[in-house]
């Protein structure tokens, strides 16, 4: 049965425009990713939009048709139903470690620690320090505005300040002199 136009649209947005196993997103790949059925339809899944992942090209493929037929077969990780960090954890070199035996299975399966993710997820972490970054900056520039500004009132009220003492002193040498 075909997806439809509304239902795709669907799907982009809710996995946020990026694959729902690996995270590599639309706009990094440059184009659309792929419907994938989580239950695959050659084993009783449907096109209820529950069943259906947003995924990569290669996560979709890596998957192909699998499907734990029982409780004893290693099971894998539905993104629509278990948070990522339940099942990883992504260490500082960019690779995923699993915290469960369903996250080791999915990582293997899916290749989740391919070189182009690891480098994908590398480039991203970099890119979210520069922002985090960026971001420390724009509060400092505006602190050190503030800063300037109340400064720059200081200054105003101290020169007031001084004008005064320059009368008063002013008066009281006019006052000691007549």
């Amino acid at each position: 049965m075909p997806i439809f136009a509304a239902d795709r649209e669907f799907l982009r947005r809710r996995a946020q425009f990026a694959c729902e196993y690996c995270g590599v997103r639309e706009a990094d790949v440059g184009n659309a990713l792929t419907i994938d059925h989580f239950r695959p339809r050659s084993v009783g899944g449907t096109d209820d939009l529950e069943n259906l992942i947003y995924s990569c090209v290669a996560c979709n493929q890596y998957m192909h048709n699998y499907w734990a037929e029982s409780t004893s077969e290693p099971q894998l990780w539905n993104p629509r139903q278990d948070p990522f960090a339940r099942h990883f954890i992504q260490l500082n070199d960019g690779t995923l470690q699993p915290l469960t035996k369903t996250g080791a299975f999915s990582l293997q399966l899916l290749h989740l620690n391919r070189s182009p993710l690891i480098e994908y997820r590398q480039s991203r972490q970099r890119e979210l320090t520069k922002l985090q970054s960026l971001s420390q900056l724009q509060a400092l520039v505006q602190i050190y505005e503030h800063l300037l500004e109340q400064q720059s009132q200081l200054i105003a009220q101290q020169r007031k300040l001084l004008e005064k003492q320059h009368e008063l002193l002013q008066h009281i040498i006019s006052e000691r002199l007549e």
